[in-house]
């Protein structure tokens, strides 16, 4: 027979499961969006290298596709030139959108080869 006690607590476990089965699932996702926004950031790092490459080869035309193959969809893509120093810069948004105000960039130099300038006419 049940007593008052033990009919206040019916339902409280049930409850409680409820609560730990949605902590983990926030905590699985964060985590999970975490990961991608690795990924993201490795992934502008490799497209801010070879558009540094690209660049530095006078092939600046090509750096905008290589920056939009490799990297996360909607990434920026800056260069710099400081005399025969260039600068790339890639940015993205991570793709999952879980983690809002997170922003994945890369940073790439590399030096341009002789002949190359600026306006990307090196003579060849």
């Amino acid at each position: 027979m049940p007593t008052a006690s033990r009919a206040a607590d019916r339902g409280a476990v049930t409850v409680e499961a409820a609560l730990a089965l949605a902590a983990f699932v926030v905590v699985l996702a964060m985590a999970l969006a975490g990961i991608v926004a690795v990924s993201d950031q490795l992934r502008c790092t490799d497209a801010a290298r070879e558009a540094a490459r690209l660049v530095a080869r006078g092939e600046a035309e090509k750096a905008r596709e290589a920056v939009d193959a490799i990297a996360p969809g909607g990434a920026s893509l800056d260069v710099r030139w400081d005399g025969d120093r260039i600068r790339v810069h890639v940015a993205a948004e991570p793709v999952t959108g879980l983690l809002p105000g997170v922003r994945v960039s890369a940073e790439a130099f590399a030096v341009a080869e002789p002949g190359v300038t600026a306006a990307g006419d090196g003579a060849r």
